[in-house]
């Protein structure tokens, strides 16, 4: 989950904006990581010296890691521990965009450290996710917002991103709650669920990332609408349910889904909206609480 977060905080501090946040996750998994980038992330080298020997590269037929040690901003150890490096998801997104030119290196530096700081991230093992890591991203991720974020919320929203990523694809970036008194719908599916958290879930979204989003879900190409929308909402709430009952020993029941057939829908004063970005456009989810 540390790229998709770092989208989210590369937005809230107003780095980039949204469209070249959603061109740079388009491009993303067509880069490869550049050793320059890893050696300021490890801070083995500035980004001015990572700079230099770019400019350097442009006179030299020479690789990177090669010039770089002519010139003596890193050993051939510092090197070859660089090619093995395990690094995070965040890292190939954040030198998308230094590609794509919204950012520099120096802008990437300094983001990388604070995005850490402002997390408690240290001494990651990139190979294998911190739950406390990511605890302490949803946490910040609920704080720009007033909703609450108990066992409830946060458990719901760990295993949206979780299921997202595992049914839909990864590159997707999630934007801030929004409270939600209205919304017009585009296509939308809606889902209740009952018990000691009563809520009603809708997920909504244009035609066209409609079908995107269902040809991803179930792996085949499609041009048209199905059922593909409640099948996912139907799932992950199915599992969110199973969740609670494991973990807080609460049975929670669900409705059956259903096509919203409204073109707006009107909410109780404690509705939210959590927008999901992903390349083939954006995912909506709006989450009506009920008292």
């Amino acid at each position: 989950m540390y790229a998709q977060f770092f989208g989210t905080f590369l937005l809230s501090h107003n780095v980039v904006t949204k469209d070249q946040l959603l061109s740079a996750l388009g491009k993303k998994s067509s880069q490869h990581m550049k050793l320059g980038t890893l050696a300021i992330m490890k801070g083995y080298m500035t980004a001015n010296e990572v700079d230099n020997v770019i400019i350097s590269q442009t006179h030299n037929d020479c690789r990177f890691g090669d010039l770089a040690v002519r010139e003596g901003y890193l050993t051939q150890e510092q090197v070859d521990e660089l090619v093995k490096t395990q690094y995070p998801d965040f890292l190939l997104l954040g030198q998308t965009l230094v590609e794509e030119g919204y950012i520099n290196n120096a802008q990437l530096e300094t983001l990388i450290t604070d995005y850490e700081s402002e997390n408690e991230i240290t001494d990651l093992d990139y190979s294998n996710e911190k739950q406390d890591d990511l605890d302490r991203i949803l946490a910040n991720f609920f704080h720009t917002t007033d909703v609450a974020a108990d066992e409830y919320n946060a458990s719901y929203m760990r295993l949206l991103f979780n299921n997202l990523t595992r049914f839909i694809g990864d590159d997707f970036t999630p934007l801030c709650f929004n409270p939600c008194k209205e919304y017009p719908v585009n296509y939308c599916v809606s889902q209740t669920i009952h018990g000691d958290l009563s809520a009603k879930v809708y997920l909504d979204m244009p035609e066209t990332t409609c079908i995107s989003f269902a040809s991803r879900y179930v792996n085949e190409e499609f041009t048209e609408f199905d059922a593909s929308l409640e099948d996912f909402l139907n799932l992950h709430n199915g599992l969110y349910n199973v969740n609670i009952s494991n973990t807080l020993g609460k049975e929670l029941t669900l409705e059956a889904p259903e096509v919203v057939s409204d073109e707006l829908i009107e909410l109780s004063s404690s509705s939210y909206l959590l927008q999901v970005m992903y390349p083939f456009g954006v995912v909506n989810f709006i989450f009506e609480l009920k008292k």
